[in-house]
């Protein structure tokens, strides 16, 4: 039995009780319903019979009169793949010089039904749609995404064999009561994924190289391997004072000298 079953036969069993009782108030007092309610039970139930007592939604039945076209939605569709970050409006202008006339509401409405409301989830569809239909990216999309996702960024390096690209990276994991600022320092072959990491209270450049030392390059000598160049941002903690000078703080990509 369904739940508007249910409620149908909830209904039914109210009639009945006031009409046992001879007492609509203390019938629907035991039933759990107004008076008001009973009175629009009974006059559905006179009306349409048993059908009278199902729940009736109320709003339009099928698409909303106000929904765009299919067509329209399509482009909007396709517009926000190419272009996710951009807003209602923006979209709406630019659908425009394009012969497609939609408000800025309409397409909210169209990215509400797809669950495309915030510029996060639009670059996530980018991403999947890049993921699982091999979607080919433009310069402006590619540079969306590495700001979006470092994942993009790393998938974009090729390498051929293990050790050929090595990866170090800080990251920050929190502060530790008794300890203080804990980093995690890791290193990974872009090749065969093999990862290394190491915590520490300190960022510092010997703290930077110590899991290097300690662990990589034994590991890859006792595997006859050798790393031929290490990826890491210019990050202070690996850089001399000299190139830290020259960097200026900037942020990206720093390809240090090969091992």
């Amino acid at each position: 039995m369904t739940t508007e079953e249910k409620v149908a036969r909830r209904k039914l069993s109210l009639l009945d009780l006031a009409q046992e009782l001879r007492n609509v108030s203390k019938a629907c007092k035991v039933m759990g319903y107004s008076r008001q309610q009973f009175y629009e039970i009974r006059r559905n139930y006179q009306t349409y019979g048993s059908a009278g007592l199902l729940d009736k939604l109320p709003g339009a039945r099928g698409p909303h009169p106000n929904r765009v076209a299919p067509e329209i939605e399509q482009s909007i569709l396709d517009y926000s793949l190419q272009r996710p970050t951009h807003g209602p409006v923006r979209v709406s202008h630019e659908l425009a010089l394009r012969g497609v006339t939609v408000s800025s509401g309409g397409v909210r409405g169209v990215w509400s039904r797809h669950d495309l409301l915030s510029k996060h989830d639009r670059l996530l569809r980018l991403e999947r749609e890049q993921r699982n239909h091999t979607l080919e990216l433009n310069d402006e999309q590619i540079r969306l995404l590495e700001r979006f996702s470092r994942e993009v960024r790393e998938r974009q390096i090729k390498v051929h064999h293990t050790g050929e690209l090595v990866a170090i990276d800080t990251f920050f994991v929190g502060t530790l009561k008794g300890v203080g600022k804990v980093y995690l320092q890791t290193v990974l072959d872009c090749y065969s994924r093999l990862a290394f990491g190491r915590l520490y209270n300190s960022k510092l450049p010997l703290t930077a190289v110590h899991v290097l030392n300690n662990d990589v390059l034994p590991h890859f000598e006792q595997q006859g391997l050798r790393i031929d160049t290490l990826l890491s941002d210019n990050g202070p903690e690996y850089l001399t004072a000299a190139e830290r000078l020259y960097s200026g703080g900037s942020t990206g990509p720093f390809v240090l000298a090969p091992v």
